[in-house]
């Protein structure tokens, strides 16, 4: 009866969550041209002070010059068609620009509130007309697969979601299915690894922890403090030629697992100091759940101290050719999300069937009393839950992190539909959670070929209430004895 009441709650925050509010002021504009320009055979050494310019129907809109790691950018007024103007004048005299596939001038149609890299290669001089590598895109530009509405507004309304990767050209109906379900698979299996630690935290101590995407926030900006310092760039410097250890070294990559173990460390930390006082004073769930509203608010306006109100990317994958299979089209970045974030969820899922660890851990959910009974150190356990739960949001929020981009309410936006997954497959169950996650991203992804991508989130949690009155315990979830 307790977890029925439960989910009712639950997905009372949830609505109340998915109902529009009023958008803050867009600091930073809607839709924009983007790029970077990169030495020639130096992916990490931008070319300075080249000038872009912009123009719509023979008018100028805008203009840009690259900084010293190669950036630019130019907001666009509207939507629509658009020149773009490499200045060759501007170019330093060792290089050349790229005239293969298409040289110095573009047009591009951006969509409204989109962030549309143009991408211009350099060469040395003398080699501008030599063709593109193999495997390098052909096309005129690139889309940012970044934020869901594809803008970079500081606090706008592109919380949840993914973009489809483009289809490629001439795919029709068929390659856009592929390309939402593909986008569906990888934002579920985002939500999936978010969520297993909030459905595993409710299972072990009945806490609806409203921290949890703070959590997510968490992991994201220690990757981005971690990544961006010159300790892990000397690290990689010695191992950048030999296979193997170019990729455990690199800065990245590195700065991932240090930011998996910062979420750890925050969620032992949190059970050892904070809950578990509060469980020996038996201090009501609802005053926990009160609690734990407050730190997820504190939480986050720590972040936003610390990391500012503005959206970045992580600057090692902010422009990537795509792959293409037939109708599939992928950027290796969300390919590499999709195989890592398979590969961890097997590997919880065994840990939790075969580990002693995890037969406990499955055990507590199951019936912490009995459990303690039966000599399981349910304390331990938890502590061991609530460091899974922490390093698996920290790691969410990376590849969050790393297909949108990173600002500090990323996880409070995505906690909407980690409630939704967790309800959907069933409460305390971390298999549910997986199954309810990927359910979840597909279902947002696909309604949008009939909706507006606005609605998607309201398509997503309309299909959980439906599941929930036919199935109210969730796909995974047991049916609880009334009497």
């Amino acid at each position: 009866m307790r977890t029925r009441l439960v989910t009712v709650l639950l997905a009372l925050i949830a609505a109340t969550l998915a109902i529009p509010g009023p958008v803050a002021a867009d600091t930073q504009g809607g839709a924009s041209l983007f790029g970077q320009i990169r030495q020639p055979g130096d992916d990490d050494a931008g070319v300075q002070d080249i000038g872009i310019t912009v123009s719509q129907d023979g008018e100028q809109v805008g203009e840009a010059t690259t900084d010293s790691d190669g950036n630019w950018e130019v907001e666009l007024p509207d939507p629509g068609g658009y020149h773009v103007v490499l200045d060759e004048e501007s170019v330093p005299d060792d290089y050349d620009v790229m005239q293969v596939p298409a040289g110095a001038e573009r047009d591009v149609e951006v969509r409204e509130d989109q962030r549309f890299a143009v991408v211009y290669r350099l060469a040395p001089a003398g080699q501008g007309q030599a063709p593109a590598s193999p495997g390098e895109s052909e096309s005129d530009g690139a889309e940012e697969t970044g934020d869901a509405d594809g803008s970079g507004s500081a606090d706008g309304d592109g919380e949840g979601g993914v973009d489809a990767p483009a289809a490629p050209e001439g795919s029709g109906m068929t390659g856009e299915v592929v390309s939402l379900t593909l986008a569906g698979l990888l934002f579920g299996l985002i939500i999936a690894i978010s969520s297993v630690g909030l459905s595993l935290i409710f299972g072990t101590t009945r806490l609806i922890n409203f921290a949890h995407g703070d959590m997510v926030t968490f992991g994201a900006i220690m990757a981005m403090i971690f990544s961006g310092t010159s300790a892990l760039t000397s690290l990689h410097e010695p191992f950048r030629d030999v296979p193997g250890l170019s990729m455990l070294t690199n800065p990245f990559v590195v700065a991932t697992v240090l930011a998996v173990a910062c979420g750890g460390l925050l969620g032992g930390l949190l059970e050892r100091f904070l809950w578990r006082p509060l469980r020996r004073r038996n201090v009501a769930m609802i005053q926990m759940f009160i609690v734990s509203i407050g730190i997820a608010l504190l939480l986050r306006h720590l972040l936003l101290v610390v990391f500012d109100a503005n959206r970045q990317k992580y600057v090692q994958f902010r422009i990537q050719d795509m792959i293409e299979w037939g109708p599939i089209a992928v950027t290796p970045r969300d390919l590499s999300i999709m195989v890592v974030s398979v590969l961890v969820l097997v590997l919880v899922a065994s840990m939790l069937q075969f580990t002693r660890i995890g037969k406990a851990m499955r055990a507590v959910s199951d019936n912490r009393d009995l459990a303690e009974s039966s000599g399981i150190d349910v304390g331990r356990v938890t502590v061991y839950v609530w460091v899974l739960g922490g390093s698996l949001s920290a790691l969410g929020g990376v590849f969050l992190g790393l297909n949108q981009s990173v600002y500090w309410q990323m996880g409070f936006h995505l906690l909407l539909l980690m409630f939704a997954a967790v309800i959907l497959g069933g409460l305390g169950t971390a298999y549910g959670a997986m199954v309810g996650g990927l359910a979840i991203g597909l279902i947002a992804q696909l309604s949008t070929l009939w909706f507006s991508p606005q609605l998607m989130n309201v398509w997503a949690l309309l299909i959980m209430i439906v599941v929930l009155l036919v199935r109210p315990q969730g796909i995974l979830g047991r049916r609880e004895r009334v009497g």
